[in-house]
């Protein structure tokens, strides 16, 4: 079984791990193989108690495919959400709104390991340091690469930015369709969760109904 690892320019390297090294932090992405390989023993039966055959020609692979997705779905555990937040902080005299919307986003529902997907709102009010815009869609994404409720990710993100940036506030709206709720249960298919979180001055009315107002115009169109 091959170790492989990607780097940022898209290249493929038979590593056990690479490293990212920015200002204050330092980025891992690798395939423990020792879990790789446990893992896909754990599918590997599953898949025969589901009756299936795992070695058959179409199946013979997956369960060590299944291992390697699962490593990359959930590799936010090994990421630090405010340590990449201080990577790009700038002062500035700024103290209007910043927002960066939908944001797409993909996680799994840790109650029945499907996935929920959607877009996240998130904006920050600047008190005197702003950070780059990237990384808080860096913020979203290494939160949602975690075994997650919607509730849970909403304020994680609202918290990392809150505690980092000390801003005048914070706001994150989550939309998100859960697959929990269209594939089994209920089996809603258009149905869509709606999850918010505020601080500071995004708690006034004014203010969050503004940002509210915002993120539903489409002036980037």
């Amino acid at each position: 079984m091959q170790n492989t690892s990607v780097n940022r320019n898209g290249s493929i390297h038979d590593a056990d791990d690479i490293e990212f090294t920015d200002r204050f932090y330092t980025k891992i992405e690798s395939y423990g193989m020792d879990t790789i390989e446990q893992i896909s023993e754990s599918y590997r039966s599953i898949i025969e108690r589901l009756g299936e055959d795992p070695e058959r020609e179409g199946l013979v692979k997956t369960p060590e495919r299944i291992a390697k997705a699962m490593q990359f779905l959930t590799q936010g555990y090994a990421q630090d959400a405010e340590a990449v937040i201080r990577s790009a902080m700038f002062s500035e005299n700024c103290s209007e709104m910043v927002i960066v919307k939908d944001i797409e986003l993909y996680s799994m529902c840790e109650h029945h390991m499907l996935p929920f997907f959607g877009r996240a709102h998130v904006a920050y009010i600047p008190n005197g340091k702003i950070v780059g815009l990237s990384k808080i869609a860096r913020v979203v994404d290494i939160f949602s690469r975690r075994l997650q409720v919607q509730e849970r990710l909403t304020h994680q993100i609202l918290e990392a930015l809150q505690n980092t940036l000390n801003p005048i506030g914070v706001a994150v709206v989550i939309e998100a369709s859960h697959l929990c709720m269209m594939m089994r249960g209920v089996q809603k298919q258009n149905s869509v969760t709606t999850t918010s979180a505020f601080t500071g001055q995004f708690q006034e009315v004014q203010t969050r109904n503004e940002f509210i107002n915002l993120i539903g115009s489409r002036l980037s169109k």
